[in-house]
């Protein structure tokens, strides 16, 4: 792929998703990496002073109004190429239980987890129709939509409960990834949902069970490995195919 935009890349996951790009042997040409507040995004910036192909985009994603700011530097980099994949992976995580949930809690998970991701593949819409021009193959190479699920999306496999705002909010986000994966086939797009397994970050916790670096070296294999009989997916970060 030409190029990648990668949501809430100031630690965890989006971070360390870049770190990983940066390092393969034929890296995109073009990572933009978003962040809320680039003066605490230390780590970030020192990847883009090293690597030239890094561009950072300080925005607060809860303000849509600003998407128009966000692909008009995108497009001036990517032009006709367009845009070959957006990864919505920035995502808040708030403890709720059935006693102590709130309007107010359901609502900012939802805004940040589900309603951003959807409102800014909406607003990337023209830049992935112009990459999927360009080839044939269903692919990253050609355009794709990556959605940051979790497992407590899975219905099937909820055993535990508890977690109201953020199972739901996953939940909705694996249903408008295969929405998407459904209305976009007609112009080359593929959309998927990922698993990042549970991980060592500030939102998974020190007992979680893998690294931030297993986990994201495993994203970029399976991202690589995609075909168009995976779009509409829910995927692993191990490449399991994970139920509803």
């Amino acid at each position: 792929m030409k190029s990648i935009l990668i949501t809430g890349c100031n630690r965890g996951l989006g971070l360390g998703l870049v770190q990983q790009l940066v390092n393969l042997p034929s890296p995109p040409e073009k990572i933009f990496a978003t962040c809320r507040d680039i003066s605490k995004a230390t780590k970030l910036k020192e990847i883009a002073d090293k690597n030239k192909n890094v561009q950072i985009i300080e925005i607060d994603l809860k303000d849509t109004t600003r998407y128009n700011e966000i692909i008009a530097k995108v497009e001036e980099q990517v032009g006709d190429d367009g845009l070959n994949v957006l990864f919505n992976n920035a995502a808040i995580a708030i403890p709720t239980t059935i006693e102590d949930v709130e309007v107010d809690t359901m609502a900012e998970v939802y805004l940040v987890n589900t309603i951003i991701p959807v409102m800014l593949t909406k607003a990337f819409m023209p830049l992935l129709k112009k990459a999927a021009k360009k080839k044939n193959e269903f692919g990253i190479d050609r355009a794709a939509i990556i959605n940051m699920s979790s497992l407590v999306a899975s219905i099937t496999e909820n055993t535990l409960g508890g977690k109201y705002a953020y199972r739901c909010s996953k939940t909705a986000i694996n249903a408008a990834t295969k929405s998407m994966s459904i209305d976009l086939k007609k112009y080359g797009i593929m959309a998927i949902s990922m698993d990042p397994g549970w991980v060592q970050t500030d939102m998974g916790g020190s007992n979680a069970k893998i690294d931030v670096e297993t986990s994201t070296s495993n994203i970029i294999n399976v991202l690589q490995s995609l075909e168009e009989k995976h779009s509409g997916q829910y995927i692993q970060y191990s490449g399991k195919i994970l139920p509803w």
